[in-house]
């Protein structure tokens, strides 16, 4: 299909994710999963691997700073299954 989003375009919004994307956890979400991600007060997660794919995860349970607690999990453990990281 065509792109939604010029190169630009697509490396700023991934930028604002990797820094902002999950609220205060975005340190500690860079630095756990390495991957743009975009979180949600319902529970969800989606994370992007540039150039390559996006996934989602949902579980409602939140942790203290307002993103989901297996969502995270999860994505840690595909990021450590997969070695698909931007770092």
């Amino acid at each position: 299909g065509t792109p939604e989003l010029s190169a630009a375009q697509a490396r700023r919004v991934n930028a604002l994710m990797l820094t902002c994307g999950t609220y205060d956890a975005a340190g500690e979400f860079a630095f756990r999963i390495g991957l743009p991600c975009k979180s949600g007060v319902g529970g969800g997660i989606m994370a992007i691997v540039p150039d390559r794919l996006s996934l989602c995860v949902w579980s409602p349970a939140l942790d203290a700073t307002g993103n989901s607690w297996l969502g995270r999990q999860a994505l840690e453990l595909f990021v450590t299954k997969t070695g698909l990281s931007v770092f």
